[in-house]
């Protein structure tokens, strides 16, 4: 069994891990030995985006650009490390993308971090936008709710479409979000509805519901980076003939069955997507664990 100091260098990696730069002559530190038995290692991290925000041990840094080097303190030679580093960025506006990596190396070894790879924990944080009532209206005669629908909501804002999909004539319907403040709204609205008794809103990560495979129904309005995150679970998850609809966005190269346009109240236009589950998708779902970039062609 392989032994990883993680405390001692979250210790002293902090003391001394500094962004590589070329300081001028005025600012140029007094060059110190390593003690004997102690070496230094290089860190390299590559970035999706230049403006990505890293933490190493959930502690900021303060370097910029797509690939940025740092140096540990003096490390006891021969032993190995383990360390996390954590990358967030905005692909646009109303996505913020979080990725963990944890990198393990022998003290003295040049380290590459690469942080631009998909990975099957990624996780999204979406700013909340309602959809209008007379799109929830659309969607729920899309999905063609029947009344042994249970439709779940991954990001559920204030339940309005959970609220229009129950008075649709589903049976249940269970929402989750992230954000506490969206979920006392949501039940707020819930009760003023009088629907308490058929309606469940969870505070949590929409990509680790446990219970995804009771949906006959998922309704979404989340973004495409959250689609491709979520499109493996519906996958590997949802029971075939369970029906996916989404408001504008979509989920990559998996066609929807049909796309709607219509023009809202306020004159806009807007996109209505469906797909349905078949015995197809689910031979292309990844195993629990897998990433999207692992699904079946």
């Amino acid at each position: 069994m392989r032994t990883f100091v993680r405390v001692g260098l979250s210790a002293v990696l902090w003391v001394g891990l500094v962004a590589l730069a070329r300081p001028t002559a005025a600012q140029e530190p007094e060059k110190k030995q390593p003690a004997a038995g102690t070496v230094k290692s290089r860190v390299k991290v590559t970035l999706p985006q230049d403006d990505a925000e890293l933490l190493i041990e959930d502690k900021p840094t303060k370097a910029t650009g797509k690939s940025r080097e740092f140096e540990t303190p003096p490390i006891e030679s021969g032993k190995s490390y383990e360390y996390k580093f954590t990358a967030k960025w905005r692909p646009n506006n109303y996505t913020v993308i979080v990725r963990n990596k944890t990198v393990t190396f022998k003290a003295g070894d040049e380290v590459a971090v690469d942080m631009t790879q998909d990975d099957a924990n990624d996780r999204a944080e979406i700013r909340y936008v309602p959809t209008p009532d007379d799109i929830v209206a659309q969607m729920v005669k899309l999905a063609k709710i029947t009344k042994d629908d249970v439709v779940f909501e991954p990001g559920c804002g204030d339940a309005r479409i959970l609220i229009a999909s129950v008075k649709g004539g589903a049976k249940k319907g269970v929402g989750i979000d992230l954000d506490p403040e969206r979920v006392e709204e949501s039940k707020a609205n819930v009760k003023a509805a009088g629907l308490a008794d058929k309606i469940e809103i969870r505070q949590g990560d929409a990509l680790d519901i446990k219970d995804l495979p009771e949906a006959t129904v998922v309704m979404m309005y989340m973004g495409n980076e959250f689609d491709a995150l979520i499109r493996p679970i519906l996958w590997r998850d949802l029971k075939v003939g369970a029906r996916v609809v989404s408001h504008r966005f979509t989920f990559g190269d998996w066609k929807p069955d049909e796309t709607k346009k219509v023009t809202g109240d306020d004159g806009d236009e807007y996109e209505l997507h469906i797909w349905t589950i078949t015995e197809e998708v689910k031979k292309k779902a990844p195993k629990a664990g897998e990433s999207k970039s692992e699904e079946k062609k």
